[in-house]
């Protein structure tokens, strides 16, 4: 049995067409190169980029005063949205906020939530646990001024795809272990205890 026959076909069939575009392994990369190939590469699986109510790209600041980039979607453009911090993949090297731009609208418009997704600095440049820092003050920066842009500071989740699902994780038990900020996770039509039925 080969490793291949183990995959649905559609899976199969796109490490297929990977392996014919004879691009180099990313480990074979300079994180540079790494990242320009993760980038071009990035949309070729993905959904079209969603037209969006709300698109803002943001700073906030990490502990050393250093601005991260941020992008806010919304597909809509009332107050009191709850919000989705998200953390992107790519083994703390390689992505960003353009290559997963697709995914975080396709996040917004299906969820009906705000969708923050956060630039965290990169390895080797910037070493661990700098990743983690840096999420750890956005998570905090959003539950303290997610307000003035909208957002239901008391309805904020957080998530990431591989690397930034780690991080999530580790965001997650540090606002438990400090008292904050209370983490939520709420799909339709859930009532918060106190709400009218809708």
């Amino acid at each position: 049995m080969t490793r291949l026959s183990t995959l649905t076909p559609q899976m199969a069939g796109v490490l297929e067409r990977i392996h014919r575009a004879k691009r180099p392994p990313f480990y074979s990369q300079t994180p540079q190169e790494a990242r320009a190939a993760y980038l071009a590469g990035a949309e070729i699986l993905d959904l079209p980029r969603a037209p969006l109510a709300r698109i803002d790209n943001l700073q906030i600041p990490a502990r050393d005063g250093c601005p991260l980039g941020a992008r806010l979607y919304a597909p809509k453009r009332d107050a009191g949205l709850p919000v989705l911090l998200y953390l992107h993949g790519g083994g703390f090297t390689v992505g960003g906020l353009d290559t997963h731009d697709s995914l975080c609208r396709q996040l917004a418009l299906r969820s009906g939530c705000a969708v923050v997704s956060l630039d965290y600095r990169l390895a080797p440049e910037h070493r661990f646990p700098t990743a983690v820092e840096d999420c750890i003050d956005a998570l905090q920066w959003l539950a303290r001024e997610g307000a003035s842009l909208g957002l239901d500071t008391q309805r904020i989740a957080i998530g990431g795809d591989s690397a930034g699902g780690t991080l999530a994780a580790v965001c997650a038990i540090d606002a438990a272990r400090r008292g904050g900020p209370k983490l939520a996770l709420l799909t339709g039509n859930v009532k918060r205890p106190g709400e009218p039925a809708r």
